[in-house]
């Protein structure tokens, strides 16, 4: 039996925050460009209701559709950041703890055919 997607259905408190503020600034940013929904969808290529479903925050709506409205308001400048792994504090910090003090040993390749 397949595995039921609960993210989708009950996503964390803040997941759905984040998604929701994300959406209603995305339609502030579009208004402020005195842009109807039908001008942005055909810009990124989409129909109008991936564009109204962004911009209500539904947990639904891909990534691709949030990401496309950032770049048609020129907004995707920080997307290049996100998760960079070079800014992954904790991350750095437990791999650092993680790390062998010697390298494992590999077995050298028998060159005698």
């Amino acid at each position: 039996m397949a595995k039921k997607n609960t993210l989708t259905q009950t996503p964390p408190y803040a997941v759905e925050q984040a998604i929701q503020r994300l959406g209603a600034n995305l339609r502030t940013a579009r208004l402020r460009r005195n842009l109807t929904i039908e001008e942005v969808a055909d810009k990124i290529g989409t129909g109008p209701r991936a564009v109204s479903d962004a911009e209500q925050g539904k947990i639904t709506t891909g990534i691709v559709v949030y990401t496309a409205l950032l770049w048609a308001y020129d907004l995707h400048d920080p997307m290049e950041n996100l998760a960079d792994p070079a800014n992954d504090e904790a991350g750095l910090a437990m791999s650092t703890r993680r790390e062998r003090a010697r390298p494992e040993k590999t077995e050298e390749l028998d060159s005698d055919f």
